[in-house]
């Protein structure tokens, strides 16, 4: 099967969740024999070089970039707002992408065409009229959620009145273009009930997330008593997350079990905790190697408030087998069993007893740690998520011959 594969962002080098999950996604379908074109977009944000990737991936994806001005002008965004229109869709219309796509379609035939993010949607003219591909919306997340969500937990009114705004135009976009595609497929099966349950009738089923195995030589030493968190810090969720972390959770934790420290992690963290002055925490920011810090600290906090689809960090660490204590919110879409593989804490007087239990009794952390990494071994192998998607593939194309 040949696979055009098109990107909102360099799924290459996997320097974050979103990144991981599109590049395990193109390594598993080549691992099973298929073709895959990787076209993407690259950003200031989100920069790419593609001289400094590795010639044999290069090569296998026919790896191609084209630049998308997506930096943040506030003008733009209060004409959009004025207009109702989803300023985050509107940034990704681009003609180089659009003259590009009208000449590689033209110049090759493809089964399957996959946009990895709704922000795509804009190209679905452009490829209807040069490809009879099936054209397939890969959905890592409902995007107007997080955002609605993200509204509900801001208490700056202007902000708030804002962002609500914002949810409210993509929510139109997005449940209105998701009947154009031929399928869609989120990462998660409570996504995929959404959609089905908001007016999508275009056949839907979720498929998860491969994680390849990883592997960090020397393995660094763990260090005892800490706790961390990694993620992008420009992604407001986040943000909100540890905010709320620090408000209510860290001080009374840090008196009862003085001796723990909190390392936070993740690129474009935002001043305000880089200015942060709080005893035991220590704010890293972008950090060279993801797995290698994982694999220092202890125990990971995921408080994430708001979002949707499927923390790909919080994948990352079980496989490398490391103890979690998130919210049911972080932790949604996963295939985990609280208490088991995952401890899950939604208020801070669960979150500071769950910390306080996986702190004080080691056999008990260290028991849910190995119980993820095989969480992660059984359920979310790379090959297995992608001949799944193939299936996935495979009947779409034969629905549209009956």
């Amino acid at each position: 099967m040949k696979i055009l594969q098109l990107c909102y962002k360099p799924p290459f080098p996997a320097v974050d969740g979103g990144c991981i999950s599109m590049h395990t996604l193109t390594k598993g379908l080549i691992n099973n024999g298929h073709q895959v074109k990787v076209l993407t977009f690259y950003s200031f944000k989100h920069p790419c070089d593609i001289k400094n990737l590795p010639k044999d991936y290069v090569e296998q994806t026919e790896f191609e970039t084209i630049f998308a001005d997506l930096k943040l002008r506030p003008l733009d965004a209060l004409l959009t707002f004025l207009k109702n229109e989803s300023y985050h869709v509107k940034r990704f219309i681009n003609e180089e992408m659009t003259k590009r796509l009208e000449a590689l379609l033209q110049e090759e035939s493809f089964d399957v065409v996959q946009l990895e993010s709704i922000f795509l949607a804009p190209y679905i003219q452009t490829i209807r009229r040069f490809s009879k591909a099936k054209l397939v919306l890969r959905a890592p997340n409902i995007e107007h959620l997080i955002w609605q969500r993200t509204a509900k937990n801001t208490k700056n009114p202007i902000k708030k009145l804002y962002l609500k705004q914002l949810a409210s135009s993509l929510k139109a976009y997005e449940l209105e273009v998701v009947n154009l595609f031929d399928g869609v497929y989120p990462l998660t099966k409570i996504d995929a009930d959404y959609f089905k349950a908001n007016g999508c009738k275009v056949p839907t089923r979720a498929v998860g997330v491969g994680m390849e195995p990883i592997e960090v030589k020397p393995i660094p030493k763990t260090e005892q008593n800490t706790l961390f968190h990694i993620g992008s810090m420009d992604w407001m969720p986040n943000q909100q997350a540890i905010q709320w972390f620090l408000d209510n959770v860290w001080d009374s934790i840090h008196s009862k079990l003085p001796n723990i420290s909190l390392y936070l992690a993740g690129r474009n963290m935002p001043q305000w905790l880089l200015e942060l002055n709080k005893e035991s925490i220590i704010v890293l920011g972008e950090v060279r190697n993801s797995a290698e810090f994982i694999l220092s600290k202890e125990i990971m906090i995921v408080p994430l408030l708001s979002g949707s689809g499927i923390r790909i960090k919080i994948l990352e660490a079980m496989s490398l087998r490391k103890c979690i204590i998130a919210t049911s919110q972080a932790a949604e879409g996963i295939q985990y069993e609280d208490g088991k593989n995952i401890v899950i804490a939604n208020t801070e007087e669960e979150f500071e007893k769950a910390i306080y239990k996986c702190i004080t009794d080691k056999e008990f952390s260290q028991q849910i740690a190995q119980n993820a990494e095989k969480l992660i071994q059984e359920r979310y192998n790379i090959e297995a998520i992608a001949r799944e998607l193939v299936e996935y593939y495979e009947e779409l194309d034969s629905s549209s011959k009956h």
